[in-house]
């Protein structure tokens, strides 16, 4: 066994392993992390990529937003800093995904958002008669994809991630699919059906619910039109956390949406009864910000400040190099099935088995303080975030599930 895993196909006992995770977690620069959430001591937590942890600093933030900002300080709130909140997150987002600044804004949820990019690209787009979506992506997305193209008397081509590329051709308004699949942590190839959309003249919308956080993207690099994702997952905003929007600078100027809401407006305090959108990314709000959630998701993003995506990747590929390895020794003759990639490249920071009594067995785990989620028909899924969990915390979990 070498200093950094363990070699696949080999009886590894629990011993081994726990030498080599008591190893790792020593080197970790990220271990310190740990101390900035709130996790129960008998908890272990293994369900970022649904529900990330309650951080402290949000909980010190939203005491003080109620104490004073909304107490002391009641309406004098929205000009000394509630209304600047949705485009500061949204530049507190930004280097996550690779964008520049000022061209992404935190507002509303996913489906929300992904219909305004939908809506927005394909009157981009006029004359053209398809919008190309994965198949596989989370139901949400294909309903309001299905909703877009209605109402545009438009045809949905929902195909397999691997048919995307084929899929596309000159009919395409819009291409739109989840970079990391929300089921088997699949990465799916951004930069080939980015430039396959764009060679045949559409754009494309990526969703990243289950990249921002966890797994590197790039924005600029892979010239993107749209992205949409939440913040609830790895980016620990806490429950129904304000989701964001971007939208490539290029498009700002000649992109409208069609929730024109009153925040979207160039001047919202004029009360002017025809709608002027705002310069840049603003004009993608709607409504009035939810001040506390989106204050829980502020704090929480403060913790990316002192780290890299690459420290973070780096860590999310250990731990789930280490998990699948276990797999291997102590799972797969249990009934567990891998289904999630092998290739730690091209596996986001989840890992998904499946189980034929996987639905009751999460169930047991959370009474017993292992939480983890499961996604029918039988996926058990288990995420790895390296702000917080650690390489003893993956030995722990394949030694409670090698008792089934």
């Amino acid at each position: 066994m070498g200093p950094s895993t363990i070699t696949r196909g080999t009886n590894v006992n629990i011993t081994d392993a726990e030498e080599l995770a008591r190893t790792l977690d020593a080197r970790d620069a990220l271990a310190p992390m740990r101390e900035k959430f709130d996790i129960p001591a008998d908890v272990l937590h293994f369900d970022g990529n649904s529900l990330g942890p309650l951080t402290l600093r949000s909980r010190e933030v939203l005491h003080h937003t109620i104490d004073v900002e909304w107490r002391e300080r009641l309406i004098r709130s929205w000009d000394e800093d509630w209304l600047a909140m949705p485009m500061r997150v949204g530049n507190m987002i930004a280097p996550l995904i690779g964008a520049t600044q000022d061209s992404v804004i935190s507002c509303d949820n996913t489906s929300i958002n992904l219909h305004k990019a939908l809506m927005s690209a394909v009157a981009l787009r006029p004359g053209r008669t398809e919008i190309v979506i994965d198949i596989n992506n989370f139901p949400t997305d294909i309903y309001i994809a299905q909703s877009v193209a209605d109402q545009h008397g438009m045809t949905l081509v929902a195909v397999p991630a691997e048919e995307i590329i084929g899929a596309i051709s000159d009919h395409t308004a819009v291409v739109t699919a989840t970079h990391v699949d929300y089921r088997t942590a699949k990465i799916l190839d951004a930069a080939a059906i980015t430039a396959t959309a764009h060679k045949h003249g559409a754009l494309m919308v990526w969703d990243l619910a289950h990249t921002v956080g966890a797994v590197p993207f790039d924005a600029r690099a892979l010239d993107i039109d749209f992205a949409v994702g939440c913040c609830y997952k790895y980016l620990n905003g806490g429950p129904g956390a304000p989701a964001f929007i971007h939208v490539a600078p290029r498009l700002l100027a000649e992109s409208g949406q069609p929730l024109q809401g009153w925040w979207g407006h160039e001047s919202p305090f004029d009360f002017d009864i025809h709608f002027r959108p705002a310069p840049g990314i603003s004009r993608f709000l709607t409504g009035t910000t939810t001040v506390l959630s989106m204050k829980s998701l502020e704090a929480a993003l403060e913790i990316f400040s002192g780290v890299s995506m690459a420290e973070i990747r780096a860590k999310s590929m250990g731990l789930t190099r280490l998990f699948v390895d276990l797999f291997d020794s102590h799972l797969a003759a249990r009934g567990f099935v891998l289904s999630s990639p092998r290739d730690p490249e091209t596996r986001g920071s989840h890992v998904a088995l499946g189980f034929a009594g996987g639905k009751a067995l999460v169930d047991q785990m959370a009474s017993q303080g292992i939480i983890a989620d499961f996604r029918p028909p039988d996926l058990m899924r288990f995420g790895f975030a390296p702000l917080y969990n650690s390489y003893r915390d993956v030995v722990a979990l394949v030694e409670y599930l090698a008792r089934f």
